[in-house]
C-alpha cells in the first residue's frame, strides 16, 4: 500500500480516509518536485522540438484547450 501525504508544520498529513494501526512503522521518502529535476539532454531536446512545432501551428480555434473534446471527439461544447 502506498499513501501520499504532505508535510504541514513538520508533520506528515495523510488523506482523511487513510487508516494505519497505531504504532505502524512507516518509511517517508520525499518526492522530487518538477522544479528540482534538471532536464536531461534528451528531454530538453524533445521539449525544444515540441515548442518549435507548437510555434508553427496556425488557424486553431481560440477555445481549443477548453473545448478539446468537441474538436477531437465530436462532443457538444460545454
Amino acid at each position: 500500500m502506498v499513501l501520499l501525504g504532505k508535510v504541514s508544520n513538520g508533520t506528515v498529513i495523510l488523506p482523511p480516509n487513510s487508516r494505519l494501526a497505531e504504532g505502524t512503522e512507516v518509511e517517508v521518502r520525499p518526492r522530487p518536485s518538477l522544479d528540482s529535476i534538471a532536464l536531461s539532454g534528451a528531454v530538453a531536446d524533445l521539449t525544444d522540438e515540441l515548442v518549435s512545432l507548437a510555434a508553427q501551428t496556425r488557424g486553431l480555434p481560440a477555445d481549443l484547450a477548453a473545448q478539446h473534446d468537441h474538436y477531437l471527439h465530436g462532443q457538444p461544447k460545454r
